[in-house]
């Protein structure tokens, strides 16, 4: 189940909630009432990176260079 707290109290006993959250507990952010954001433990990743998982989601013209408006853009940041 659910715990549901408003921003204000969230923000006061934050440290509290999180402590909730990485013990399992699902806790619902509400502002004025109205449920706003969910507060819940990572996943545990197996921190092993595999090579080749995103092959054939990347095609080839990721790699072709930007054209001069576009670098320009970045450059002038």
């Amino acid at each position: 189940m659910s715990l549901v707290v408003n921003v204000h109290d969230a923000k006061t006993h934050f440290s509290r909630l999180l402590d909730q959250a990485h013990a399992g507990q699902e806790i619902i952010l509400a502002k004025a009432g109205k449920p706003y954001a969910r507060l819940v433990p990572l996943s545990p990743g197996n921190g092993k990176r595999q090579a080749g998982r995103l092959k054939g989601r990347v095609g080839l013209e990721f790699f072709e260079p930007l054209p001069p408006s576009e670098l320009d853009a970045w450059q002038s940041q």
